[in-house]
Order: structure tokens, then sequence, then C-alpha cells
């Protein structure tokens, strides 16, 4: 028969009655027999019923904290609900529910004779059906099945309707539960699948929601308040319902409780008379909505979120892993670290406010774990609508700092210097390798404009008098010469270059870059001066390899995913491999110590491009690179010690014929430089391994001994000629 119909409706008043008067003849019958013939047929095992009921899925929100595991980032769900033990929950709550709901909770099996009784009258006299009898049991048989994921929705359309097999199934279901689960076990299922109205599912939401407060610490009109709005969660809500009703259900559920002894009279008045006080709270839910209005940490929730989405711990595919996060009830420890997100985001705006076209986004990264502390930029990540023609200023979801989607990357210059820096070391080429560097280098690449002569690509130095001359990968790297790294790459082989980017995690984001890497590596000789897009975090990574003596991981926002069960999934370890030659990344980083300003293991840096670092740091050990591209279209600068690498691209993201220019350089050094100095306060300085000797100078070099710098390996500031001139010029 149709649900709501005359016919529906009388049915279930004649099984109302039925069960009713079965009930009262056997009235003065044991306990187990209250319900007669018509419950023992409804009765039904533990073991019968579906999983669900057994162990309900509950959809539950998903927290999101920041590496110290107290400070909120975000919660995602499609339910606001969190599931809460008993004894998180007030007394005086546990009592009010029973008080509005099921009076006679602890004294019936699931169904209640005297409940079916007085529905049945009520039923009979008002011409239809108004009252069900049901008891908080069958009221939680329903709310498991109305919301049990693993339905259809017809199904779950079916758990409400008015029909007289919706009403026995929901006997037969409650009774068995009874049978097997105890009276507070009940009840602390109904108080979590309970809906509150205004959005929040379960006592746990419903106490955030109304009264920003947990349920242990509801008061006795709050309590009686909220187990007023289950009955008409929408109608008697005091936020978007009515405030009257609200109250006078709280009133209702006040005498209930004094009726059952639960409060006396006197505390009930005082309850009535107490105003009702609201603290109305938004549960965050998503990246846009993070906690405590830092949109800043957008940016590094949407990494979090597209590397969940990629792991097949939470689900099959893509659906299921989201699913997973918004209902699974995961509690989420990243690798955000609250200090170091601060500092970035200050250093960036220093460089770029929010007003500004131009962008400044950086990463910082944990050599040996690949575990991203920060990820910054001067952008609010919002919905929130642009002047027209400017899609990621000043508010955007594009990923501006990791890449994707939209965002191809930018180019970063001179640090692609280092990639071909570690092909030449691992063909053999020690770091003295020498080359009487020109202003311009004719090429064996093909070229035409410009930077070619005579049908070659001919690139030149920015800064001649500074850079041109005899140059080692130390002193070529300190001072960023072009024709030395191009005359390198050329000797060494451009794929080469580009197949040890690739493994130190460098990504093709940009369609024409994935396809000269495919297929053109060999001719690609502006590969080292960094023509291909790409983003900070890949950069940063890319440096705590070498950081990290050779281990590349893949970056990682997590520390630890737990799901609500309290067992640990199996992410979030560092998933990382051996990509360079231990000695290998030892060189490559004592040639880094020359641009910031210090001093390689062998005494050997005369000068670097980013000088101020070393004071910047105060002398701790510390390495890294500039990079300018064409025309200063982008200026990049990446730091490493071996604790921490962080990485920052001045460009912008709309126009990239918006050239950002060379006097941004030194104050993307600086905001760099700075952000590691705020990182590493309190942590020991920890120096860089120096490399062979055999991979510095060749088999038979000079002796250790005699060499400049070698009694104190960490060696003294170097000094750094030009250090204020323009040091990496064009594609430098």
């Amino acid at each position: 028969m149709p649900p709501g119909s005359k016919l529906s409706r009388a049915a279930t008043v004649l099984l109302t009655g039925l069960l009713a008067g079965a009930a009262v003849a056997a009235a003065a019958l044991p306990a187990n027999a209250l319900l007669g013939v018509a419950i023992k047929a409804a009765g039904d095992s533990f073991a019968s019923l579906p999983a669900n009921l057994q162990t309900p899925p509950t959809a539950q929100r998903s927290y999101i904290y920041a590496n110290d595991g107290k400070t909120l980032i975000t919660t995602f769900y499609d339910v606001n609900r969190h599931d809460v033990s008993l004894d998180e929950i007030a007394p005086v709550m546990r009592q009010a529910i029973v008080a509005a709901e099921d009076t006679r909770f602890y004294d019936h099996n699931g169904v209640d004779p005297r409940g079916l009784a007085r529905a049945f009258v009520a039923n009979g006299s008002g011409g239809g059906v108004r009252q069900g009898g049901s008891t908080l049991t069958m009221q939680y048989v329903r709310n498991v099945l109305k919301t049990d994921p693993s339905l259809t929705a017809e199904q779950r359309a079916q758990a409400t309707e008015d029909t007289v097999g919706r009403k026995l199934q929901e006997i037969r279901y409650a009774v068995a539960l009874e049978k097997k689960l105890s009276k507070d076990e009940i009840l602390d299922r109904y108080l979590n699948i309970a809906y509150f109205g205004s959005g929040a599912y379960g006592i746990d939401a419903a106490s955030e929601r109304y009264f920003d407060k947990s349920p242990a610490d509801l008061t006795l009109d709050e309590a009686a308040l909220l187990a007023g709005l289950v009955q008409s969660p929408d109608e008697y809500s005091p936020i978007g319902g009515d405030r009257d009703a609200a109250l006078g259900r709280r009133s209702y559920v006040l005498d209930s409780m004094t009726r059952m002894g639960d409060i006396s009279a006197d505390q009930a008045g005082r309850a009535k008379a107490a105003p009702l006080t609201l603290h109305p709270t938004e549960q965050p839910n998503g990246c846009t909505a993070t906690a405590g209005g830092h949109d800043d940490w957008g940016f590094f929730c949407d990494y979090l979120r597209s590397w969940w989405l990629s792991q097949p711990a939470f689900g099959a595919n893509t659906a299921e892993r989201d699913a997973a996060l918004k209902r699974g009830g995961y509690t989420v420890v990243t690798s955000l670290d609250p200090k170091i997100q601060a500092a970035a985001q200050q250093q960036t705006l220093s460089v770029y406010g929010y007003d500004s076209a131009r962008a400044m986004p950086m990463a910082v990264v944990q050599p040996g774990a690949g575990r991203i502390l920060a990820m910054a930029v001067n952008r609010h990540y919002s919905l929130a609508k642009n002047p027209a023609g400017q899609p990621n200023y000043p508010n955007t979801v594009n990923q501006l700092v990791a890449g994707g989607g939209a965002i191809d990357g930018y180019q970063a210059g001179s640090t692609f210097k280092l990639f071909t820096m570690l092909a030449a070391l691992e063909s053999g080429l020690p770091l003295n390798t020498g080359f009487d560097s020109p202003a311009k280098l004719p090429t064996n690449y093909p070229g035409s404009g410009p930077d070619s002569c005579g049908g070659a690509w001919c690139p030149g130095n920015a800064n001649p008098s500074w850079m041109d001359g005899y140059r080692t990968m130390w002193t070529g790297f300190g001072r960023s010469v072009n024709t030395y790294f191009v005359w390198l790459e050329q000797r060494v082989g451009a794929e080469k270059a580009v197949e040890v980017a690739q493994r130190l995690g460098i990504t093709f984001r940009a369609g024409s870059d994935a396809e000269l890497a495919r297929n053109g590596a060999a001719g690609w000789g502006s590969f080292t001066l960094g023509v291909a897009a790409t983003t900070p975090l890949d950069v940063a990574n890319a440096y705590a390899t070498v950081a990290a003596e050779g281990t590349y991981c893949k970056p990682l926002p997590v520390a630890a995913v737990t799901g609500p069960d309290g067992r640990q999934v199996d992410v979030g370890q560092p998933d990382c491999k051996r990509v360079l030659d231990q000695d290998v990344a030892r060189a490559a980083a004592d040639a880094a110590r020359c641009p910031v300003g210090q001093q390689s293991a062998y005494g050997r840096c005369d000068g670097g491009t980013a000088a101020q670092v070393n004071g910047i740091m105060n002398g701790r050990p510390v390495a890294g690179k500039t990079g300018s591209s064409e025309e200063n279209a982008t200026e990049t600068f990446v730091g490493f010690t071996p604790q921490l690498a962080a990485a920052a691209i001045a460009a912008n993201p709309d126009d990239p014929n918006d050239h950002v220019g060379s006097a941004v350089q030194q104050r993307v050094i600086d905001a760099v430089a700075r952000t590691m100095r705020t990182a590493l306060t309190g942590q020991p300085a920890q120096s860089f391994t120096a490399p062979s000797q055999d991979l510095a100078f060749g088999p038979g070099g000079p002796d250790a001994a005699s060499l400049p710098g070698a009694a104190n390996p960490a060696g003294p500031a170097a000094p750094a000629p030009g250090a204020n001139r323009r040091s990496t010029g064009r594609r430098g």
C-alpha cells in the first residue's frame, strides 16, 4: 500500500492497538513476556541483524591538525558529526534526552507497551497516526537505517515510511538490539546519531554548534534545550527556527526530569529562568574555511587534500577517498609547522603584499623526510571574486606553491645549474673542473634571435667583468656563470642534466617542457639556465635531496593519520630512496656554500650572488642558489641546511610578461634566509660533510692538509666581490 495512504495509516493504528492490547493483557506476566505473541514473532537474534545495525558506520567529520597535534587547521565533513563516548557527555544531558524522548527507557526491552498504548489512544482519538510509541531504541534503529551509506536512497527513505512493515521491522530490530547491547551502549549510540538541527548531528556537534563547548561541559538548562530539539530539530532550533518553541520544549524536558526524580523542582525552576545564551559556532569545513581566519593555511590544506585523494589506503578510487575524508572520522596530524608557516607568510608579505598582482610563493621542507613544513604566498585561499583579468589575485584556490591544475609553475633560472653540476660529478668530473668562461659562448645547440651567432645558440654572462674568466664548479656556481655551466652541460650532455632533475623530483607540468624532456632533452641547451616551469616546492625538495646527502623523499604533508577506532592508518611514513651517490651530493652541497657568502670545505669559494645570507644566518652552515629568468621575469632563491630547505620564486602568476625585475632579488633572498633563521631557532647548528678529495680535485689532486680551510672545514666566510651587482642575469 502507498506510504501515507488512509489504508496505510489505518493499518498502523490497528497494529499499534493490537500491540498495546497484547501488552495490557500481559501486564501481570514476567517482563520477558510483556509483548506476548506479537513481540515474540518480532524478536530476532543480534547476529541476524544488518551489519550496520551491529556496528553502524556513522558519518563523522575528519579533523586536520598542525604538527603539534593541537592546532586545528580545518575539518572535512558531509555530515557535521563527531562521536564521543558516554563518559564524555554530561550526566544531565543523558538524563535530559531520556526525559525528553523515552521516560521508561531503563524499564522496557526495546518496545514500551505503555508507550504503544498511549500512541493507540492518541492516534485513535485524533483520527490519524500522530504518535508511534517509539522508544529510544526504536528511534536509534530508524536513524541508523535512514543514514546508512551502504543502502540506496530508496531504502533509506523506507526507514521513515508510515507503514506496517516498517514498524514491524523497527520493533524486531529494537528487541534484538536490547538483547545484545546494554542500555548505556544504546544511549551512547543514540546521542551520537540524533539530529539536533542547524546542521549538527550527534551531541558533540550540537554542543559546539549552539554553545561552543564540549558535551561534558553542558549545564542543566543547556542540556534540556538540546534534548528538546530532537523531536523537531529545525522547527525548534533557536538559531534558525522558533526560539519561543525551543524554550517551551526546554521547560517540558525540565518538568519531565523533575517527574523522573533526576532534578528537584527548584533546580527545574532555576533552569527555566536561565536566559537563552547561545554561542553559535560554525565548524570549519574544507580548505576555504580554515580555523582562526588563517586563509594562508589553505594552500597547504589544498596540497594535503590532493595527497589524500591519491592514497589507496582510503579507497579504491578518488570518489571513495573523498568520501572517506568527509565521512570517515579521521584525525590527521599534518607536517605543517605553525611557527615556520607564520614566518614564511610574514616574509612573503614583506616582498609583496596582498594588494600586489605579483606573488612570491614559498615552500619549506624537511630533508631526509620530505615533510612540508610551510607553504606561503601573498594570496587569500578563497573563492571570493577577483577583479577582471586577475584569476589569481587577490583570491585564488589554484595551487600557486606546489603547482598542478591551472598552474604549470615559473622559471627558476640558475637554480637549475645544480642539475648540470650533479650530472658532471656523476660522470666523474671533479669540482675543480676548470674552464675559461667567455662573455658569450658559441655552442653546438641550434639557436636564433638575439642569443644566436651563426645559427648557433650563444648564451652570455650578464656581468662579464665579474663572471668571465677561469672558473670551476665552486666559483662558477658561486658567481652563477652562465657560460661555464652551458659549457659543462654540453660536455656531459643536456639529457643527463634533465634526467638528474627528474630524479630529484622536478616535474614538467607545462606540455612543451614535458615534450622536450621526452623527445628533445639532448638538444635542450638552455635547460641549465632554468627555462622550464617549476614550483617552489619542487625546487626546495630537489635541494633538500642534496641536503640529505642524496636521499630523495616525496613531498609529504602528514605525520600521522588515525581512524575513528583509534588505530593508526599505515600512511604518513616518509617515502624515500637514494638517488645520488653520497659523495656526489656532498660535493654539490660544498659548491653551494659559495653563493651564500660562506666557504667550501677546501677553501675554494671566491664570491657569491647571495652573500648576505651568511650574516642573516649568523654564520650557521648554510648553502643555496639564486636564479633569474630571461629579462628578470622571475627571481628565485633556494637555501638549505642539513635540517631544512626553503625556496621562493617572485613572479606574476597571471601575466608572464609582467617582469618582476632584478631589484626584487635581494628581497627574495632575505625573505627565504630570514624564514630559515626563524625555523632553526633553538636547533643546534649542523655542519655539512666535506666531499672526498678525489671528487673535489680528481685522483692525484693536492694533499688535503695543504689546502686552505682544511683545518676548519666550515671555512671562513668568502669575500663577495660584486655581490651587490646583478649576478645571475639573463636566465641566470
